[in-house]
């Protein structure tokens, strides 16, 4: 099967995961393509094949020396992101494209001029949705690349390599992705997690990461007798979020500057709810402004009442740079696999996280490779079937560079 065609075929699977749901995965829908990725393995005829029920799925290429060789491992989060529709989704591919816009649907452009990462791409043939949907490169194009190295090794057996681990799980999109994978029943050295964007990305520094969900009690009253009485939590919520600086909001960051994202508000006169996601690199900034969350609540409950404003914090991961430092051969051979293929590498910390980042905390230093996505999260994403071609290639290079390493 050709890249592209794999890829097309997987967004047809509606896999939005969901934060509000504590199922694992958080939605059942995810299953119908994990059983669906599950028997593809089987047909193309891995070794080891197993999904658990929790939807984890695992496999192995064989090695085909008997040179003893680490084993390594590549994985990718099948889940698409609670932002936007990722149901019935409509992908087709421009070609050549031409770098100017990009009519999605009629009255949906995508241009350059708003995003002038399109500009990188001209000439190549890109795959795009109508505007309505996300796509889901993020990370069904990871999969894809994935599978199609795997085969391709199969296929060439001229190409020594160790045994080679293959994961895809539910629910990276949440922060959930690793919390149920199985990294002793992996049993790799160290992985790579294909679920970074654009050409020739590396990764291996990412956020540290929480999320808050801040409620608010409110007192509802008839409005003509309200006076003294009324608590209007849709007007409280409105002022806890005023008390966030808009310096440190993801509209006004950039390279290793945190922020407070609000993702989104419920909110009625009886009550309220704000969620957000809290994200910075360095360790204790991060700790100063979940402790700055809960002080903003403090000030609330000082001004309407002990109670009135509650904050719930939870930990979603860390930084995985501290784990990856003391294995850096893991970076050079990526390094390496990189410059053979002809793919210059653009090493930046993540401005979000990866399923890599907890998995190096488990034990499995896994930093992250591009896979060719642009515009994650949103109708305008788009993936060049070029540069997924050289992820693939990447993939392949970095099993064959890690069979010959100790050499």
């Amino acid at each position: 099967m050709e890249l592209a065609e794999r890829f097309i075929n997987y967004t047809q699977f509606d896999t939005q995961s969901n934060d509000d749901s504590e199922s694992v995965p958080s939605t059942s829908k995810q299953l119908i393509f994990a059983e669906y990725l599950k028997k593809e393995l089987e047909t193309e005829g891995f070794s080891d094949v197993e999904m658990d029920e929790m939807g984890y799925i695992y496999a192995t290429l064989r090695a085909n020396t008997k040179k003893e060789i680490p084993t390594i491992g590549f994985i990718s989060h099948y889940d698409t992101s609670p932002d936007c529709s990722g149901a019935n989704i409509k992908a087709r591919i421009v070609k050549s494209y031409d770098g100017g816009d990009i009519e999605l649907s009629p009255g949906i452009v995508s241009s350059p001029e708003k995003f002038p990462e399109l500009r990188a791409h001209v000439g190549e043939d890109l795959i795009v949705t109508d505007g309505t949907t996300l796509l889901g490169a993020d990370d069904k194009a990871g999969i894809a690349e994935i599978m199609q190295a795997m085969c391709w090794l199969r296929d060439h057996n001229e190409v020594k390599h160790g045994d080679i681990r293959i994961g895809f799980n539910p629910d990276e999109e949440i922060g959930r992705g690793a919390h149920h994978f199985d990294v002793e029943r992996f049993g790799c050295q160290w992985a790579y997690t294909i679920d970074g964007g654009d050409l020739g990305d590396l990764e291996y520094e990412n956020f540290n990461a929480a999320g808050a969900k801040v409620y608010i009690k409110g007192v509802s009253v008839h409005t003509g007798y309200a006076k003294g009485k009324m608590i209007n939590a849709n007007r409280l919520a409105c002022e806890f979020n005023a008390l966030i600086p808009d310096t440190e909001i993801p509209e006004s960051t950039e390279g290793y500057e945190g922020f407070y994202h609000l993702l989104g508000i419920e909110s009625r006169t009886e009550e309220a709810k704000l969620t957000y996601i809290i994200r910075d690199h360095d360790r204790e900034r991060f700790e100063d402004r979940k402790d700055f969350i809960e002080e903003c609540a403090r000030k609330m409950n000082e001004k309407y009442g002990e109670g009135t404003v509650n904050v719930e914090l939870k930990d979603q991961y860390y930084n995985m740079k501290e784990k990856i430092d003391p294995n850096m051969h893991v970076i050079e051979i990526v390094l390496q696999a990189m410059q053979q293929c002809g793919v210059p590498p653009k090493v930046e910390p993540i401005r979000g996280g990866t399923d890599g980042a907890q998995l190096s905390f488990k034990g499995l230093p896994c930093p992250n490779i591009f896979a060719g996505g642009v515009n994650f999260h949103g109708p305008y994403e788009f993936v060049s079937i070029q540069v997924m071609e050289k992820a693939v290639q990447v993939i392949t290079k970095i099993c064959e560079i890690t069979a010959a390493y100790n050499d």
